[in-house]
Parts: C-alpha cells; structure tokens; sequence
C-alpha cells in the first residue's frame, strides 16, 4: 500500500543558506512490525485488527490499487460499524485527504471497543495522517495516545518519536527510541532517527556513534547516508558531507532523499552566508 507519509522534515533541520545552518533532512521511514522500511500509512497486522469479517478483509485490501472503490464500498456499508469507518478514513488519506481521514481514525480510536492493541495501532496511524496535514499538534496527541496504550510497541515509540522532533522535543524522542531500541538492536532505520534527535540536541558526539552504527548495518541506505552527511558537516568535515549526500543522491534518485541531498549540496557549494 502506498499512503504517502510526509513526516515533519522541517522539524528535522530546515535548510539555510549558512553552512552552520542545520541542512535539510529527509524524515527516516516509518517502520513496519516486520521490520521492513516503508512509507506507507502503517496498517494494523492480523492479529490485532479494529474489525473482523470478509467485507472488512475486502475494503482493505482494495486501499493500495482502488481506495476511491474501498471509499465507495466503506459508505455504502451502512451496518459496517467500525470497521466501515477505518476503511473509509484510510480511504480518504490514501486518496489524499489526510485531512478529513485523519480525524477519523483519532475518533474511532477513542470510541472503539476493539481491544487496547488495534485501538494503539488506528491512533498510530492517526499520527502519521496528522502529520501528513501538517498538524503538528494533533500528530503528537494521537502518537502520545497510542504510546499509553501499547507502550512497548517499537514501531508505535517511533511514530512518537517523529511527532516529537517535529515539536523540538528531542529529549522526548530519545526515551521514545531507546525503548524501541532496547526491542531490535539492530534497527538501522531506529538508530537514524535517534542520531537525528541527538543531533536536534547538539548531542554530535552520540549523533555520530549512532549513525556509524547504522551506516555499518547498511551502508547503501540513502537516508542513513544524508543524515551522516548533516552530522558530518555539522563537525565541520565538509568533504565527508559532500560524499555522503552524493551517495544518498545516487542511491535514490526522484526521491524526496535525493532533494534534500541536492539542496544541501548547493548549500555546500553556495558556502557560508555573508
């Protein structure tokens, strides 16, 4: 499924035409519970789901090829209670209206008598819809929701997270994502954010220990590559930052990575304001 998730990337580092401006970062992934990367609206696993049934299995898996179809068959299911109610929200942002859908999920995730679990999940996905709207605000109390309701939940901790740094709550963040490390060691994509909030702390130390350790685990990942390069510039080894975002550009061409490494590439070119 494709839901486009727009996470926040001013809060991340807005670009500047001073090199010792924090240059723009792509907002790392949403993780997924299989560990997989993506930037697709997280959608609840089998177990736990808001609603059981064929129809609801049916509306659901139309989302990712025909979400005006899965809306059309979400209204026209007037007995279908919650479960019409998800799959017509999630219909709305995949269509792009975050605006409409993501109020809601917030709301079913409030009333529904699904249990704690699925009830996390929907307002995790309120969050990332949230900040698909750019509202910041409404992002981290549906992410803060969700947290209280499953707080051992890595990839709900990561939603948190990001809403967090979008609200320059670094300190928040990290609790966030050294419990969701604490879960999997060894996720790359986890270990990128938290050098991003270390580095929104002016943490550079802790910023580069982390992005080393994530760079090592995979060292062609784009996103990675581009926050290194802010950490790198940051420190003032201006050739490292080059190479990194020329790498990250490479890896991932027509993204919104390789934009941001294009611009703080010309930011790095442009040299410092004067």
């Amino acid at each position: 499924m494709k839901l486009r998730v727009a996470l926040a990337a001013a809060a991340l580092g807005a670009a500047s035409p001073s090199l010792n401006a924090q240059p723009a970062a792509a907002p790392p992934p949403v993780p997924h519970t299989d560990g997989s990367e993506s930037d697709a609206l997280p959608i609840p696993p089998i177990p736990p789901r808001i609603a059981e049934g064929d129809q609801y299995d049916r509306c659901m898996d139309m989302l990712g090829d025909d979400p005006a179809g899965a809306e059309a068959l979400a209204t026209a299911w007037t007995n279908g209670g919650e479960a019409a109610t998800h799959c017509h929200a999630l219909a709305l942002i995949a269509q792009g209206n975050p605006e409409e859908g993501a109020p809601m999920l917030a709301q079913l995730a409030q009333t529904s008598t699904a249990p704690a679990s699925a009830r996390a999940e929907v307002f995790g996905q309120a969050a990332s819809a949230f900040t698909m709207a750019a509202d910041k605000d409404a992002a981290l109390q549906a992410a803060t929701q969700a947290i209280t309701l499953a707080p051992e939940n890595p990839d709900l901790r990561v939603i948190h997270a990001l809403a967090a740094l979008a609200r320059k709550q670094g300190a928040a963040a990290l609790d966030d994502l050294n419990i969701a490390l604490d879960a999997d060691p060894k996720r790359g994509d986890i270990l990128t954010l938290r050098a991003t909030a270390h580095r929104q702390l002016n943490q550079l130390a802790a910023a580069q220990t982390d992005i080393n350790a994530a760079c090592a685990l995979d060292p062609e990942n784009p996103d990675a590559l581009l926050e290194r390069g802010i950490i790198r510039q940051r420190q003032g080894d201006l050739a490292g930052a080059r190479q990194d975002w020329q790498q990250a550009a490479a890896l991932s061409p027509d993204s919104d990575t390789a934009d941001r490494a294009a611009q703080n590439l010309a930011l790095l070119e442009a040299g410092p304001k004067r």
